[in-house]
């Protein structure tokens, strides 16, 4: 079935930015709560948001097989769990709809006051019920500087590390959207010349930017996804900030992984940007560095151009670009990364959540984490109001962006914002 919603001439009778994320082509999903505190699912064009709900109560997805209240829930669940052909035949009647030329809710002043809100009319909610998340450790930069931080450059990355998409179950219930605030979190350290550990609230809280890929219902129990028919269970991307507390991490992680150091929170933006949307965007992977298994070599493009940036902003100062990067450098792709969290037979659910781990470029202003940019705080960093951080400051708000772009569209995917409070007293 063609992807007749990703055509690059079309234009919307919206009033949209030229640089917007959010043009025709992208038609990402989300759920939000309306002005009149209704929860519904929705997508984006331009500073619009759009009441599927009430566009499939007024009759403009006739014809497609959609449950009626398919989009009258608090989650993209259900909606995920259809499959692509659903996702792909809503994507494209959207498309047509809010076509210049299609006047039948162009004109219709009546419809559009149920279906149009403008993005301060509506606050966005958690776009699906997490029941499992995962967390890759997929940047063959990020492996290699935080390996040599701590054991050396010879020994930088682990024996198994160009093997296998190394990854670890994380928390899913602290994960949250965009505009939530995170807190320090306490736990145990060891600080550096002591014999025993001591508690109190993090001194070493660090964003980690990364991509999260959200699937559909893939496998039964038992049933490995083969690597070239993972991004059938796709259902798309989103930012992802998965914070970490480094001086926890440090004491904690040894022999069994992250632990408090990582559950305390994970933000992700609301906006849901489908595989659909990013197709003309794919590239070529890095090239293995040694043959891999059979059941993770794969055929074509896999990876994205998608070009990310972080930004710190203190509580009473503008922004600070920090760091660029770009999702085309993990090294372990996402069809990869679900060949290998399915080979032993582990099932996967809608709505499941997959980290990409922290996403490193070759250079130092690439580095998606202050433990790296700072190289364990011995740089500093200077934001625009002149002061310095080692890593993130109580009231520090840390800004996670995301776009693809060629000669004919950009696709984004908004911002990922989350201010850091302190540490709520013990």
């Amino acid at each position: 079935m063609p992807i007749t919603a990703n055509d690059p001439k079309r234009k919307t009778w919206l009033d949209t930015v030229p640089n917007t994320d959010f043009p025709i082509q992208n038609i990402p999903f989300g759920v939000f709560l309306t002005r009149d505190d209704i929860i519904t699912i929705g997508t984006r064009i331009g500073d619009y948001a759009i009441d599927l709900g009430a566009l499939h109560q007024l009759g403009y997805f006739k014809g497609i097989e959609l449950t009626d209240d398919i989009f009258l829930q608090d989650t993209l669940n259900d909606f995920i769990s259809d499959g692509r052909k659903t996702w792909r035949l809503v994507r494209n009647r959207i498309a047509e709809i809010f076509d210049k030329e299609n006047p039948k809710l162009r004109d219709n002043k009546e419809h559009r006051k149920h279906i149009l809100f403008t993005l301060d009319e509506v606050e966005m909610q958690l776009p699906v019920q997490v029941g499992d998340y995962t967390d890759f450790y997929s940047s063959k930069e990020h492996a290699t500087n935080v390996g040599t931080m701590f054991r050396g450059k010879d020994n930088a990355l682990m024996p198994n590390w160009l093997h296998i998409p190394v990854g670890y179950h994380g928390r899913s219930s602290s994960i949250i959207p965009s505009g939530i605030n995170a807190r320090r979190p306490w736990g145990q350290t060891m600080p550096d010349g002591a014999t025993e550990p001591v508690f109190g609230p993090s001194k070493l809280v660090d964003f980690e930017l990364e991509m999260a890929f959200i699937t559909t219902d893939a496998n039964a129990l038992g049933e490995p996804i083969p690597v070239n028919e993972a991004e059938e269970y796709i259902f798309g991307l989103v930012l992802f900030n998965d914070w970490s507390a480094r001086d926890i991490q440090k004491w904690e992680y040894v022999p069994l992984g992250p632990f408090l150091a990582k559950n305390f929170a994970s933000s992700i933006s609301p906006w849901i940007v489908t595989l659909d949307a990013l197709q003309p965007f794919k590239v070529e992977s890095p090239k293995p560095e040694m043959e891999q298994l059979p059941y993770l070599q794969y055929k074509g493009k896999k990876s994205y151009d998608i070009h990310l940036e972080v930004y710190i902003a203190p509580e009473k100062g503008t922004e600070t670009k920090v760091s660029t990067s770009n999702f085309k450098y993990m090294y372990w792709n996402m069809s990869q990364q679900l060949a290998h969290h399915t080979i032993n037979g582990c099932n996967v659910n809608s709505g499941d959540m997959m980290g990409s781990g922290t996403i490193s470029g070759p250079t130092p202003d690439s580095y998606g984490s202050m433990l790296e940019l700072t190289w364990r705080g011995e740089k500093p960093i200077k934001l625009s109001d002149g002061s310095e951080r080692k890593f993130i400051n109580d009231n520090d708000t840390v800004i996670l962006k995301g776009f693809c772009k060629n000669e004919n569209v950009r696709i984004g995917f908004g911002e990922c914002r989350t201010k850091l409070l302190p540490a709520i007293k013990q």
